[in-house]
């Protein structure tokens, strides 16, 4: 299976020209590499500016659950992957803290953008204090409601601990580890054993060019979800590097 390297620009770059510069920029610093599927996720409104190739595929940071109707501002799972979106990101911390996002809502829009062909990458952890096996348990069995055995095969699981998240304090390798068993262990309890080995498990949050490769080497999780680092070209094709 090749590693899966998640680009998260979130709300940058601040215009087109800057969007596809660092675009041209990455696709430099992975040249040649093989062993490692490469997914850029930038704001919408970037999506249909940035086209994906052999090397790079595109994804979206989230999508509404309904179809099309009055919600101003939103954009649907169709028009994600009309405008070249093979990916979209549910879930993320940040939807939830600062848009109200519940698991109830996470799993409406899996299921949208599973009928519009994306493949779903989900955001679950814990917030300082919280017991992580508890939180991660909750959101993944509500979150994933309904889903069938075929569904799942579209279904990529993101640990990314919200204390982590653009802090510099990266979840250790070996608590990495833990957790990535923990998600098999949950997995296997709401689907099967075979299930829980073939989904895919990356850990996210403050991953960067000098950490990054003990989350597969040490952690034996199989790709990275990349934040602030990703809008680095150098430093993310570093990271892209090390693990492929």
């Amino acid at each position: 299976m090749k590693k899966l390297i998640v680009a998260n620009w979130k709300m940058n770059p601040k215009a087109a020209k800057e969007a596809l510069a660092l675009l041209e920029e990455v696709k430099k610093e992975i040249r040649g590499i093989k062993e490692a599927e490469i997914i850029i996720c930038p704001p919408a409104i970037w999506l249909q500016n940035l086209k994906p190739s052999a090397a790079i595929k595109m994804g979206a940071q989230n999508c509404h659950w309904e179809v099309s109707g009055a919600f101003t501002g939103e954009i649907s799972a169709a028009m994600a992957a009309g405008a070249g979106a093979e990916y979209v990101i549910l879930g993320h911390s940040e939807r939830r803290q600062f848009m109200g996002e519940t698991d109830e809502i996470v799993n409406l829009k899996i299921k949208a953008a599973l009928k519009a062909k994306l493949k779903i990458i989900l955001c679950v952890g814990e917030k300082i204090g919280e017991e992580m096996s508890a939180v991660v348990e909750s959101q993944m069995s509500a979150s994933l409601a309904g889903l069938s055995v075929n569904q799942m095969k579209e279904v990529v699981i993101a640990y990314e601990p919200v204390w982590a998240i653009g802090t510099g304090k990266a979840c250790s390798p070996d608590d990495a580890l833990s957790v990535g068993l923990f998600i098999r262990k949950t997995l296997t309890k709401l689907y099967s054993r075979f299930l829980a080995e073939k989904t895919p498990v990356l850990y996210g949050g403050s991953v960067n060019g000098q950490n990054c490769e003990a989350y597969i080497s040490q952690s034996r999780l199989d790709g990275l979800l990349v934040g602030g680092a990703s809008l680095d070209a150098k430093e993310f094709g570093q990271i892209a590097k090390k693990i492929s």
